[in-house]
């Protein structure tokens, strides 16, 4: 293989911050990932992460938008989504009481992922959850 080609396969899509277009973004994951056994963990991270955008963000406000990326190898599926920023934090994980009516998405989708990330701009938010498809690669945080 050529030093710079990549195995990996990336998707990428835009979403108008209106809370429909969290099941959208739900099934357009789950149509790349179709056949995947890390499918329904990609699904439901999706929606947890591009809810928080629209719930907690600019992306929710008029003319928001938050953007999702799935990068899939033999190795990884990774799932990103940016938000427009307009808070003063950071997103970040929490583990709440199960009792707990908010503040409990990041810490479930660290739970699910073998690794999550928070990339931080003057535009907005990426969290970034990656998948393995061989647990030894990374080890479950379980």
């Amino acid at each position: 293989m050529h030093e710079y080609t990549s195995s990996a396969r990336v998707w990428g899509l835009s979403c108008p911050g209106f809370p429909e277009e969290v099941s959208r973004a739900r099934r357009w994951t789950r149509d790349i990932l179709r056949g995947s056994p890390l499918a329904e963990d990609a699904e439901l991270i999706v929606s947890e992460l591009s809810a928080n955008a629209i719930l907690h963000t600019a992306s929710g406000r008029e003319y928001g938008s938050f953007h999702l990326a799935v990068a899939v190898s033999a190795q990884v599926v990774a799932v990103s989504v940016t938000d427009d920023g307009g808070t003063g934090t950071a997103p970040k994980v929490e583990h709440q009481d199960q009792d707990a009516e908010h503040g409990r998405g990041l810490g479930m989708v660290s739970v699910i992922a073998h690794r999550v990330v928070v990339h931080d701009s003057d535009h907005g938010h990426t969290v970034t959850a990656e998948l393995y498809a061989d647990a030894r690669l990374g080890g479950h945080p379980c």
